[in-house]
C-alpha cells in the first residue's frame, strides 16, 4: 500500500477539516431553519385566536349597544363608536404584524450570516 506523503497527509485533512465545518454549518442552518418554521406556527396560530377573540368581543359589543339603543341618532352613534373601534383594532393588529415582520426578517438575516465574521 502506497504512504501518502506529508503535504498529502496535510491536504487530507484539511479538506476533512473543512468538510466538518461544512457539515456543521449546514446542521446549524437546518436547526435555525426548523426553529423558525415552528415559530412560525406557533406565532400564526396565536394570531388567529387572539383575532378570533378581539372580533367576537367586538361583535357582542355591538350586539349590545344596537339592543341598547333607542332611536336613529344613538344607532348612528354607536356604529361611529363601534367602527372607530374597529379601525384601532385594524391599526394594532397591522402594527403587530408588521414587526412581526421585521422581526422574522432579521431572524432570517442571521439565519444566512456567515458564523465566522460576527
Amino acid at each position: 500500500m502506497a504512504q501518502l506523503s506529508e503535504p498529502d497527509v496535510a491536504i487530507s485533512e484539511k479538506s476533512a477539516t473543512d468538510a466538518a465545518t461544512q457539515f456543521a454549518r449546514a446542521q446549524d442552518f437546518m436547526t435555525g431553519a426548523q426553529k423558525v418554521m415552528l415559530e412560525e406556527v406557533v406565532f400564526a396560530s396565536n394570531e388567529l385566536l387572539d383575532r378570533a377573540r378581539t372580533e367576537t368581543h367586538l361583535f357582542s359589543e355591538l350586539v349590545s349597544k344596537m339592543a341598547g339603543s333607542h332611536s336613529v341618532k344613538d344607532l348612528k352613534t354607536m356604529f361611529e363608536e363601534c367602527g372607530q373601534h374597529q379601525l384601532d383594532f385594524i391599526r394594532r393588529d397591522s402594527e403587530r404584524l408588521f414587526k412581526h415582520g421585521q422581526r422574522m426578517l432579521e431572524t432570517a438575516s442571521n439565519l444566512f450570516s456567515d458564523p465566522s465574521k460576527s
